[in-house]
């Protein structure tokens, strides 16, 4: 007879888990570069990046993750491509890129041209072909950034005017927001998805101290987070019940840099308590993003992936002290709604953090065997 262990999960967010993007590989990027010189075509490029997605696929199954993603391949931002493929968005350069640790991006972002929409999104077709290698073991995971996400680019200074000459009334902007996220969501779940994953910095500015000394206006703390869990909420309002909605956040993955720190203590209680998310993948790999205590604000019977392996530097973590981090976690929400993943993607962007391919999966091992030996297997 089998016994059926109690402690593993059938539905994401699993025991065992990873954020989502994967480094490119070599042949991939020298496609991207070769079609932005316009010397192979876009079918060209297509073909090389179905083929590298597909070895990617294999790969993640072999080491048992339970929800496969296309590795964000087709992108060069997590969140950029997005937006851009939302209707009444434009690519646009601008004067300055995102400040990271002692780095600064490509200065790129994406800016308002029309009323918002979100039908007939890229994404979709994206979605599809990871989906037709899903089977009873495995499913497939869409990963997109959060609205609230989506609203703070709007607004940063670079894009403010342009939002504000289409939507002067805040409240409209937030509607269409909500409306074109409820739009993509829809036709996402009708090409078979069943597991959105919600990417959201937001909160990592928020607690930041040096986030609000370059902060204009008459904004705090609790205000901006009931704004940003607002947007999010009614963006994903009305979702179909089996599909499973978590929410990644972070505070920055660049080129194996970052860009904010700060514990989660003073949004949890309206983050952890009041977003109607299933699940959080949070980071937890450094002392920047504080303690377990906040962990006690988490609702309801919400799982919690804790980003406990980090996917920005290539040494291996102490299994024994992250499984000592794990029952310290356990002191503040029941161990039984807790995972455990890296603490983000491998290649936010497609340059992609300071690690090898071998080392990559090497991480990813790690994490399978503390949750095997934390959770069983």
């Amino acid at each position: 007879m089998t016994v059926k262990n109690i402690n593993e999960r059938k539905t994401a967010p699993y025991r065992f888990d990873n954020v989502g993007s994967f480094l490119r590989p070599l042949r991939l990027k020298e496609a991207r570069d070769a079609f932005a010189k316009n010397t192979i075509s876009a079918e060209e490029l297509k073909s090389v990046e179905d083929e590298a997605i597909e070895e990617l696929i294999e790969k993640q199954k072999e080491i048992g993750l339970k929800a496969i993603t296309d590795g964000e391949f087709r992108r060069s931002w997590w969140h950029l491509d997005f937006m851009w493929g939302l209707e009444g968005m434009e690519k646009v350069e601008v004067d300055e890129g995102y400040q990271f640790a002692e780095v600064e991006t490509r200065a790129e972002s994406a800016r308002l041209t029309g009323k918002l929409g979100g039908s007939g999104h890229p994404f979709i077709e994206h979605f599809k072909f990871v989906n037709q290698f899903a089977d009873d073991e495995v499913i497939a995971r869409q990963t997109i950034p959060a609205p609230a996400q989506f609203l703070a680019e709007l607004l940063r200074p670079d894009n403010r005017e342009a939002t504000e000459k289409i939507y002067p009334n805040e409240e409209e902007l937030l509607e269409d927001i909500a409306k074109a996220y409820q739009t993509f969501i829809k036709e996402l779940y009708d090409a078979g998805c069943r597991n959105l994953q919600l990417d959201d910095c937001t909160w990592g500015m928020i607690v930041d101290e040096d986030y609000w000394k370059n902060m204009a206006g008459d904004f705090t703390v609790e205000s901006l987070s009931r704004k940003y869990v607002g947007v999010n909420n009614k963006a994903i309002e009305g979702a179909p019940e089996d599909l499973v909605i978590t929410t990644h956040v972070c505070r920055g993955n660049y080129r194996s840099t970052w860009a904010s720190s700060g514990a989660y203590d003073k949004v949890a209680d309206i983050l952890f308590g009041e977003e109607n998310v299933e699940g959080y993948y949070l980071e937890f790999d450094t002392e920047r993003a504080g303690g377990f205590e906040s962990l006690s604000k988490v609702s309801g019977d919400k799982v919690v992936v804790l980003g406990l392996i980090s996917s920005k530097v290539p040494e291996l973590e102490d299994k024994e002290e992250i499984k000592g981090r794990i029952e310290e976690a356990a002191k503040y929400i029941d161990k039984d709604r807790l995972c455990i993943s890296p603490q983000c993607g491998f290649a936010s962007t497609e340059e992609g953090n300071n690690l090898t391919e071998q080392e990559q999966w090497a991480k990813l091992e790690l994490v399978k065997e503390i949750a095997d030996e934390v959770w069983g297997k």
